[in-house]
């Protein structure tokens, strides 16, 4: 429902039915509710449209690159200082509550970890024994056991609450904050890079158009009751 263009045809009708009745009353509503409407229209209309030849009017895509760091600034002053993104990971639940790395040391394939220790042992003075047994391919039987016993001790390790701890306060760190910061204001000044000035009006203008459009029905409103009070006024000063 368009509140302005019903504001506008209700005023509109209202005027012609005094002209048309000669109802003085009707006539004088109708002319305050109609000038009132779209007054606060043509308000609304200019700030994000042009209008040749009144100096003022398109405010928003004039105004683009000024909008467009206020939204930076906002962004970064209200939502992402260094103090709110402290307190919201020091903020958070202990990590053993929501951290699980099982899901990713499970995934992670620990076959070069094997091969490191194979040559590790093979450079040291037990390579030679082992040369009498196969070298290093007889210690490939122990490749599956090893895997599985050095991914159980890595999950054991990072759900020990000492290692959550030590992770929970090097997060906590100013300088990792600052990091954070920085990446996410690279973020927001990349989104905003993209920003053309008529992608800024339409999202303004769809944020703030329906309770703007409340501006043209109490203009209309607010119109009509001085016309109605000037038409009664004047209906008694001329008696």
């Amino acid at each position: 429902m368009n509140k302005s263009l019903i504001t506008n045809l209700l005023a509109s009708v209202l005027l012609l039915a005094g002209i048309l009745f000669s109802n003085s009353l009707m006539f004088w509503t109708g002319l305050f509710a109609l000038s009132g409407a779209l007054t606060n229209w043509l308000a609304i209309y200019m700030l994000f449209e042009k209008v040749p030849g009144l100096y003022g009017s398109g405010v928003i895509p004039n105004r683009f690159e000024a909008f467009k760091t206020a939204i930076r600034e906002l962004m970064m002053q209200q939502f992402f200082n260094q103090e709110n993104i402290d307190r919201f990971v020091s903020g958070q639940p202990q990590l053993h509550t929501h951290l699980k790395l099982s899901p990713v040391i499970e995934k992670v394939d620990l076959t070069p970890a094997f091969d490191k220790l194979v040559q590790v042992i093979m450079n040291s003075s037990f390579g030679s024994m082992l040369g009498m047994f196969g070298g290093a391919d007889a210690l490939n039987p122990l490749k599956e056991p090893f895997v599985s016993n050095m991914k159980t001790a890595l999950i054991e390790m990072t759900e020990d609450e000492k290692f959550l701890k030590l992770l929970q306060d090097e997060v906590d760190q100013p300088d990792v904050m600052s990091d954070i910061q920085a990446k996410i204001e690279e973020i927001i000044d990349a989104r905003l890079a993209e920003l053309t000035p008529q992608l800024v009006k339409q999202m303004v203008q769809q944020m703030i158009k329906e309770h703007l459009g409340w501006l043209v029905v109490w203009g209309g409103v607010f119109g009509g009751l001085i016309g109605l009070i000037s038409a009664l006024v004047s209906s008694y000063i001329q008696f």
